[in-house]
């Protein structure tokens, strides 16, 4: 049987101070274990190779690009992951997330070797995510990565998949059902202050933006723009298409502005699209210190949400939860048959716009601009969601079927 302390190797590319929605989520999970006696280490990447503690967590970087680009350098950073892996000792189980794309494989290899448990947390599925973000390959290299990819989680305790729409996507394609379990992701309560009262929306907006000065550092005024607020990255699976065509048709509406906050080659093209339009109305940050997150999120009177119509089933939009934590309504434009189209019709917390229709969006925006009970019953609606969101009650589900994946592999 496992000790009375079970040990757990964690592997993912990115893990905080790095950016990015999968390294927040293993980092709630890796302090809940350890704080529940789990002796806890987590294998990812840095700008050079060291380790570090944090709080109970033993953190082990290895060295490799900050921001890979391309197929090629996801490899790279694959096979580092790998060999960085396989020198770990072994522990009783070995939970692998998904960047680089095929990490599971690395579990398998890992849990094979070490003749322990892999439990396989699915935030989004490569390869079949690859044609959707722009990476094109021949088709029998993706039938080849995908039999790889489901041979692997097919050999794991079990699945994690973060929607029900990503759940049936995998059943679908060849994953044993029964290694499937449902567990979704959660807002960064950090964003929101549990002492506070409900919130309520803000009176004093953030007006002077600009890609040179921090949020703390912007002026303020008395008469607030209604903001309509995207933060975090702008992907190939996140069209602006429906965005920019929306900020077109409200142009004529001084009272309201769209507001970008992220940086890379992304933003740069929406910064010459705005440009090129003229579009006054759209306004750019740079990504904003944690300290500051907070305050920035609950800007936004509403936050948006893009997703292309061939993603759906292959990831679920961290945007999504961040806007739950601020409680503040979502305008999601994507599939509705998806995680994001569930919640937002069972809560009530904003609205669905179809792909490619900017003119449906810019409506949507008028609506919860000019009625203010339509506006208060979605933000409370998200307040809602993210209550039932909360994370203690996904972590724990996370812990059990680690639990559970041990002494399966044990017996």
């Amino acid at each position: 049987m496992p000790s009375a302390k079970p040990s757990v190797l964690l592997i993912n590319r990115v893990y905080p101070p790095a950016r990015g929605a999968s390294g927040r989520v293993l980092r709630d999970l890796a302090k809940e274990m350890a704080r529940a006696g789990w002796t806890v280490t987590v294998l990812t990447t840095g700008e050079k190779t060291f380790s570090e503690k944090d709080g109970g967590i033993a953190v082990h970087r290895v060295k490799a690009p900050l921001n890979p680009k391309g197929p090629v350098a996801y490899a790279m950073v694959l096979w580092k992951l790998f060999r960085a892996a396989m020198k770990q000792p072994r522990n009783d189980l070995v939970i692998t997330l998904t960047d680089p794309p095929l990490l599971v494989t690395i579990g398998r290899r890992y849990s094979k070797s070490k003749r322990c448990g892999h439990l396989h947390w699915c935030q989004d599925l490569y390869p079949d995510l690859f044609p959707a973000v722009g990476v094109k390959l021949p088709q029998f290299v993706l039938r080849a990565l995908s039999r790889s990819a489901r041979r692997s989680m097919n050999k794991s305790g079990k699945v994690i998949a973060i929607g029900r729409c990503m759940a049936r996507h995998l059943a679908h394609t060849g994953v044993e059902t029964g290694r499937i379990s449902m567990i979704p992701n959660w807002p960064d309560m950090e964003l929101v202050d549990p002492n506070n009262a409900k919130p309520k929306k803000p009176d004093v907006r953030i007006r002077d933006v600009s890609n040179a000065r921090p949020v703390e550092n912007l002026l303020r005024d008395n008469s607030p723009r209604f903001r309509i607020l995207y933060a975090g990255t702008i992907g190939r699976a996140h069209p602006m298409k429906a965005i920019l065509e929306a900020a077109e048709y409200l142009s004529p509406h001084p009272e309201i502005e769209f507001v970008f906050v992220g940086e890379g080659p992304s933003h740069d093209r929406l910064s010459s699209e705005r440009a090129r339009r003229g579009l006054q109305n759209i306004k750019l940050l740079p990504y904003q210190p944690n300290s500051l997150l907070k305050d920035l999120m609950e800007s936004g009177d509403l936050h948006l949400v893009s997703m292309r119509d061939d993603a759906a089933g292959l990831l679920v939009p961290c945007k999504f939860y961040s806007a739950l934590a601020a409680a503040r309504p979502t305008i999601y434009i994507g599939p509705a048959e998806t995680e994001v189209g569930r919640m937002i019709r069972d809560y009530g917390c904003g609205a669905i716009v179809p792909q490619g229709d900017g003119k449906t969006l810019a409506q949507a925006i008028l609506y919860f601009r000019n009625d203010p009970d339509a506006w208060f019953n979605a933000q409370q609606g998200a307040e809602q969601a993210a209550m039932d969101s909360r994370p203690v009650k996904s972590i724990l589900s996370i812990m059990k079927e680690a639990e559970t994946t041990i002494q399966t592999r044990v017996a």
